[in-house]
């Protein structure tokens, strides 16, 4: 048997409808803890929405934690530091270790605020993997 996991996240329009967070009373309506459903080993990942003018309401920082956001709809915010950056679908915002961070939905988004958030740590990622292998010969299974 392979070593992979499939977990049907939903399309983006439903990730409202989930409940969750890291501990019951950090949950909120919008967040999956995608890594709670799937056995990951390096990487973590939350699926969330926010409706049209809400916010985290509080900030947050990681000693050794990396964390990717990549904003998929809606327009909104972040505050990172002593900065405000502007984001909309298509923005990819990195924050790296000790950068305190915290976000919103505007009031007048189009629609939710939706957004991955893919945590990492440990060690860098080498910009070309090392450890990866091409089989150009073996052909497609479909």
């Amino acid at each position: 048997m392979s070593d992979y996991d499939l977990l049907e996240l939903g399309a983006p329009d439903q990730w409202y409808d989930y409940f969750g967070g890291f501990t019951p009373d950090r949950s909120r309506d919008g967040r999956r803890v995608v890594d709670h459903d799937i056995d990951t080993q390096y990487i973590g990942m939350t699926a969330n929405a926010y409706e049209p003018g809400e916010e985290a309401g509080y900030w947050h920082t990681h000693a050794q934690i990396e964390e990717l956001y990549v904003f998929i709809a809606g327009t909104g915010q972040m505050g990172l530091d002593d900065e405000v950056v502007d984001v909309r679908a298509g923005s990819v915002v990195r924050v790296g270790q000790g950068v305190w961070r915290t976000w919103r939905a505007m009031p007048d988004s189009p629609g939710q605020l939706r957004w991955l958030c893919i945590r990492a740590g440990g060690g860098q990622i080498a910009h070309m993997p090392d450890d990866a292998e091409r089989d150009v010969e073996r052909p497609a299974p479909w």
